[in-house]
């Protein structure tokens, strides 16, 4: 883990599990502080439930619907280096196909023309534009294309002009929103302008880039920034999309970790490069798969004196949730091993590159760190990266203790 102090502070891994829907196959991890030998622990299935008896209690998985596990199938398996602290076992599942696609609940994903949407700050909710009516929604290139330009021209770079939007476009980039300035603005948004470190640091004779920041004027959040005379830049980090629907109110907070965690996996390619709006690499993710269902549940939530002696009816199954499986390597990590492999990214163009705001970046790492150290020891490390489980939609598998 890239944090080991704060991985040891965190209770330790009592049952964990993770299934793969392609493979229809799981695998369950029992801390050896709630079961010693494989002999302590039996495992069966219940309607779309996983039941795992252990002599600290019983305790029961809801799996995701369409998901059911294969009885017989759980078997021992060797846990290597984490023997001492782990019991491994392998499992089958069976897998119904689902006849409906999973929804989306994030209307950025969904713009279109001609629906009328409403723009609020993600920090506090507060409605930053009047609701717009786009006559276009229009993708823009590929965040790293300017970079490349050159490979397809053989004279001057034909797309040097900037790509703005008119009055009722919506222009929308990797992580961000061009729409053009309104009236509205002038009540909810501030611009400042603010220095960005040249990208030659050690070079004094360049002066530094300036940006103009556009921020919330209810709670002074970074939304974006001023790209041109009438044009706003906003993260999708930043703002929450709405479809406005008749006086319906907007819920007047969102919770940040897990708004950050869906809007992240919802644009997550196969190699994903995180930078700076500086054009520093701040974190390399390698999402492996996108089918796990995991669900985790602390040893001091498993059995003890509150759910053996005095078990409450109300208390919540652990519920098993889709997520992306990412390994990482945060760039500010200094070791050789890291630094190669930041360098052979770089060196191989290898990585979607998406621009964030560094405040955002930072939020990221902490989040991917925190969802690091709920792992078993085992998986938190595969060769020179850490392991990370990014929610990508359902609720978070925890149990009230």
């Amino acid at each position: 883990m890239a944090d080991f102090e704060k991985a040891s502070r965190t209770h330790g891994v009592g049952v964990f599990l993770e299934l793969r829907k392609r493979l229809r196959s799981g695998l369950l991890i029992v801390g050896k502080d709630v079961a010693r030998s494989p002999a302590d622990v039996v495992v069966s299935g219940e309607y779309s439930s996983l039941l795992v008896f252990t002599p600290r209690g019983e305790l029961s998985l809801t799996l995701p619907p369409g998901v059911t596990f294969e009885p017989g199938s759980c078997i021992p398996t060797p846990a290597g280096e984490s023997c001492g602290e782990e019991l491994h076992f392998r499992l089958r599942i069976n897998v119904t196909p689902s006849t409906e696609e999973e929804a989306s609940d994030n209307v950025m994903e969904t713009l279109r023309a001609k629906e009328t949407y409403c723009f609020h700050c993600q920090g506090c909710m507060t409605r930053l534009l009047e609701d717009r009516v786009f006559k276009r929604v229009l993708p823009l290139p590929n965040g790293n294309w300017n970079s490349i330009v050159d490979d397809w021209c053989c004279h001057p770079d034909p797309f040097a002009k900037k790509l703005l939007p008119r009055a009722e476009d919506c222009l929308l980039g990797d992580t961000f929103l061009l729409l053009a300035r309104d009236s509205s603005c002038e009540h909810t948004l501030t611009v400042e302008e603010a220095p960005v470190d040249s990208e030659d640091g050690q070079d004094s004779k360049k002066s530094c880039r300036r940006v103009a920041l556009v921020s919330c004027k209810s709670c002074s959040s970074v939304l974006g920034e001023a790209v041109a005379p009438g044009t706003v830049k906003l993260y999708i980090t930043q703002v929450v999309v709405e479809r406005a629907e008749g006086d319906r109110e907007p819920e007047t907070s969102l919770n940040r970790s897990l708004f950050l965690e869906k809007t992240i996996a919802a644009r997550l390619t196969f190699h994903f490069s995180v930078q700076t709006p500086d054009g520093k690499t701040f974190l390399l993710l390698w999402l492996l798969n996108s089918d796990s269902i995991t669900a985790s549940v602390p040893e001091t939530c498993v059995g003890g004196e509150s759910s053996v002696d005095s078990p409450s009816p109300h208390s919540p199954s652990p519920t098993a949730a889709t997520v992306l499986k990412l390994l990482y390597t945060s760039c500010s990590d200094t070791s050789t091993q890291h630094r190669d492999i930041a360098d052979s990214w770089e060196a191989n163009a290898i990585g979607h590159a998406v621009v964030l705001p560094l405040k955002v970046c930072e939020e990221l790492l902490q989040l991917i760190e925190d969802s690091n150290a709920t792992l078993p020891a085992s998986m938190r490390r595969m060769r020179s990266y850490e392991v990370k489980r990014l929610l990508c939609y359902g609720q978070q598998m925890t149990k009230a203790c």
